[in-house]
């Protein structure tokens, strides 16, 4: 039984491995933050860049303060597929008007520790379940990849989406770039998790990972949200520095179910 480290994952991806090819990025019916290059760039894109009103703060602190009070609506647009590859919109996933739904962007289908925080989802959806919280995976990569993922670890396909061109983590301003992705501290978090890693990525394989390789530089982020109102927001700082679930879950359970 083979094990892939982080650490292995890493190196495989190591700029002289990354090819990149000019990706679509929003529809013109999306509105744009102004860090979106077509083609793909290898600069990071920084939270300076992005539209002020988008704004998160870049902290291990949750927050939703930061951005417009019509987010809710923003990513309610943004299309995105399901495993099996049928194109949906955010606002069609939960109750727009009084559901609870957390958004769970991951990194990449390919990357091992967004296997081990699948994997953390998939333990924790019977309590967020029975709580009448809507769980939503969502990766970067195409929907066979999506489904590389579910099959192999197993994941449930009805809680995972694939968002190939990363629509929703640019409504978001998500982190993104080679400083984020293989040298940001934050990422020494995974270490103190090695033991679920290992036993998430048992069936990991390397197949899962985007064609297009500028995806691999993607951070990712956890969202809640009550209807389209925004209640918790999270940016992961690096690879593998992914927000606690039971803080995620104390944000749900604050929330009364209608």
């Amino acid at each position: 039984m083979a094990v892939v480290s982080c650490a292995q994952t890493l190196q495989f991806f190591q700029p002289r491995n990354l090819s990149f090819r000019p990706s679509s990025r929003l529809p013109s019916r999306f509105p744009r933050v102004s860090h979106v290059k077509t083609p793909v760039s290898l600069k990071s894109r920084k939270t300076t860049d992005i539209t002020p009103s988008l704004l998160v703060r870049a902290s291990s602190s949750s927050s939703s303060s930061d951005f417009t009070p019509t987010i809710g609506e923003i990513l309610g647009e943004v299309r995105i597929f399901t495993a099996s590859g049928e194109p949906v919109l955010f606002k069609d996933l939960w109750d727009q008007e009084e559901g609870i739904a957390v958004v769970a962007l991951l990194r990449h289908f390919g990357c091992p520790c967004c296997w081990e925080l699948v994997s953390a989802l998939k333990e924790s959806k019977e309590r967020f379940d029975s709580a009448g919280v809507k769980l939503i995976a969502v990766g970067v990569g195409t929907p066979d990849k999506a489904r590389i993922l579910a099959e192999r670890l197993p994941f449930p396909l009805d809680c995972l989406y694939a968002d190939p061109d990363r629509k929703a983590y640019d409504v978001f301003g998500l982190y993104y770039g080679i400083g984020r992705t293989f040298f940001n501290p934050a990422s020494a978090k995974v270490f103190s998790r090695f033991e679920a890693l290992q036993k998430a990525v048992k069936n990991y394989t390397i197949e899962a990972t985007p064609d297009d390789r500028s995806g691999v530089l993607q951070q990712g982020g956890m969202f809640v949200f009550k209807g389209k109102q925004l209640l918790y927001a999270r940016k992961d700082e690096g690879t593998g520095d992914h927000a606690p679930l039971d803080d995620v879950f104390d944000v749900c359970c604050k929330v009364p179910v209608a």
